[in-house]
């Protein structure tokens, strides 16, 4: 698992430690929340300031647990004080006085350079990509997953467009080879679920008498839904369709959630239809 250095650890204990105070946090919502990240009240046990107690910490912890800490503390500071980092940021607890800080804007700038190195499982994602890239023998769908896994960070919105369209590639292509007939007004949606069905991965396949039956049906439900939910998100928020000059885009947490949601699709059905046809 990728970490944060304790050289980078100091970049974000600037963004994070105020005087002693940590981001916006009261006494009690810094315990509920580092007890929420790594299972610790850090104020509660060390009985020191929040900032004193983060850093002491920091210090003991191992790797992992210290940069899931940096982690979701940047995440908590992302979604609830935009106010300071971004400059047109609209403060209705504030109206018409900016609490925009620029050094802290700066600071935040470098973090997030870090954190999209590191963030929503990005490494592993990438592995599955190039796994795929070799599997597929369309240069289309390689291209296709290249630019996909790259628009994460450079472009959120086109990603989410792409990683719908990474689904409906591949399903069309398991289809044409399979020799399934698809109107050209199936959506995706439509086409996955076609895809399953052919696969005899739809819930309805298992039969009861299967072992574990009732568990694999889930798990077959959530990846059944994977499409339609991003078909979902794709149309109000993903690349394709015009938007009003107002629209805002997701951010790339959220692109990083529909890319490698498509992939572990994508992954799963392609493995599927190759082990199906080994079985022929």
């Amino acid at each position: 698992m990728p970490i944060i250095t304790k050289k980078e650890e100091g970049l974000f204990l600037l963004l994070y430690n105020r005087n002693g105070y940590v981001l916006d946090f009261t006494n009690n919502t810094f315990d509920v929340f580092t007890t929420a990240s790594v299972g610790e009240a850090l104020q509660t046990k060390y009985g020191l300031s929040k900032g004193k107690s983060l850093v002491t910490y920091l210090n003991e912890a191992s790797d992992a647990d210290r940069t899931k800490l940096l982690l979701d503390l940047f995440h908590h500071y992302e979604d609830e004080m935009e106010y300071e980092y971004n400059p047109d940021y609209e403060d209705f607890l504030w109206p018409g006085n900016s609490r925009y800080d620029e050094k802290y804007a700066k600071i935040y700038l470098r973090c997030k350079e870090i954190i999209d190195r590191l963030d929503g499982g990005t490494v592993a994602i990438a592995k599955t990509a190039e796994t795929l890239k070799s599997k597929f023998s369309s240069e289309y769908l390689s291209k296709q997953i290249d630019l996909m896994v790259q628009m994460q960070t450079e472009n959120p919105t086109n990603a989410i467009g792409m990683a719908k369209e990474l689904i409906e590639s591949c399903c069309k292509t398991i289809l044409d080879e399979m020799g399934v007939t698809y109107s050209k007004d199936d959506d995706v949606p439509q086409l996955a679920g076609k895809t399953m069905d052919v696969l005899n991965l739809l819930p309805a396949n298992v039969q009861p008498t299967d072992r574990g039956a009732d568990a694999i049906k889930a798990v077959l439900g959530s990846l059944r839904a994977i499409p339609t939910k991003l078909a979902e998100i794709r149309n109000p928020f993903g690349s394709g369709h015009g938007k009003s000059a107002s629209f805002q885009g997701l951010e790339v947490r959220h692109a990083k959630l529909a890319v490698g949601s498509s992939i572990t699709f994508v992954d799963f059905i392609w493995n599927t239809y190759e082990s199906s046809k080994t079985v022929k």
